[in-house]
């Protein structure tokens, strides 16, 4: 009676190691995020684009003008090249702030 109990216990755990293998090393839906993809600046949802800096410098600059003004932003990187994005609501604001420097 106790080797029958051994032998299912043990075919049991072979059982659930089959299943997470499988579940492992198989196809389908990964549970690892894929790496970000490359939009249109107009595929961020409800952020509106103030600025097309040149270059990572002047990106960096014009993110600390609004980090001054204290609005939040988002710097992309979009097909278009680069893009300094802010919610609708501190478009006026964050334009306003970039043109007075």
């Amino acid at each position: 009676m106790r080797t029958l109990a051994l032998m299912l216990i043990s075919f049991a755990v072979m059982g659930v190691l089959v299943l997470l293998l499988r579940w492992t090393y198989g196809t389908g839906t990964s549970l690892v995020a894929r790496p970000p993809r490359t939009g249109a600046p107009e595929e961020y949802g409800l952020m509106v684009p103030v600025a097309t800096p040149a270059d990572e410098a002047e990106a960096r600059r014009l993110a600390a003008l609004l980090r001054s003004a204290g609005l939040k932003y988002n710097l992309v990187h979009t097909s278009d090249g680069l893009r300094l994005m802010v919610w609708p609501a501190d478009e006026h604001p964050a334009l306003r702030a970039l043109h007075l420097n």
